[in-house]
């Protein structure tokens, strides 16, 4: 079973909508295997965007400093999901980074709408609900800086059966 590491940013979980969102993940036949409430500073959010995610490289200073002011807005809830690729499923289910390009039925089309351009002009960074592993190489680098093997779970669910194998026993 593949992992990937999502994270519920401020705005999801000022807005109260974690809930309705980790509903979809769960509904989908993803597991929940570890979860925390946190509001980490600003070495761990540095480590992770840019460390790990190459933010300014990829972005430039500007970019990152925005970001990192949204993250730390509030209490975000970091999570690792599992199942059969984990990774692509959340993303697809997500949509994509900009809440405005984002179909409907995505967790994005349906609760942002934010462009890149409104973002831009108004110097602030794009409220977009969620952070997801972007590939394999990603989350086999977020999660151990999220969790520590001790706090991921294993354990089997009704689901399984149903959204991973016939063979799976309960």
């Amino acid at each position: 079973m593949e992992q990937t590491l999502v994270i519920f940013k401020p705005d999801s979980v000022q807005r109260g909508v974690v809930g309705e969102i980790l509903t979809r993940f769960e509904k989908a036949g993803l597991k929940i295997v570890a979860m925390r409430m946190l509001r980490p500073n600003t070495d761990h959010f540095h480590k992770h965007y840019e460390d790990i995610g190459k933010m300014i490289s990829r972005r430039g200073q500007k970019a990152f400093d925005i970001t990192l002011d949204y993250v730390q807005d509030g209490p975000i809830i970091a999570m690792v999901l599992q199942g059969i690729e984990a990774i692509e499923l959340v993303r697809k289910m997500t949509g994509p980074t900009e809440p405005k390009s984002a179909l409907p039925g995505t967790i994005r089309g349906d609760y942002a709408h934010m462009s890149f351009l409104h973002a831009d002009k108004e110097g602030v960074s794009v409220a977009n609900l969620l952070h997801a592993s972007g590939s394999k190489e990603d989350a086999k680098l977020e999660i151990p800086h999220w969790f520590s093997k001790e706090e991921i779970y294993n354990y089997s669910t009704v689901h399984e059966r149903f959204t991973q194998s016939r063979k799976t026993k309960i």
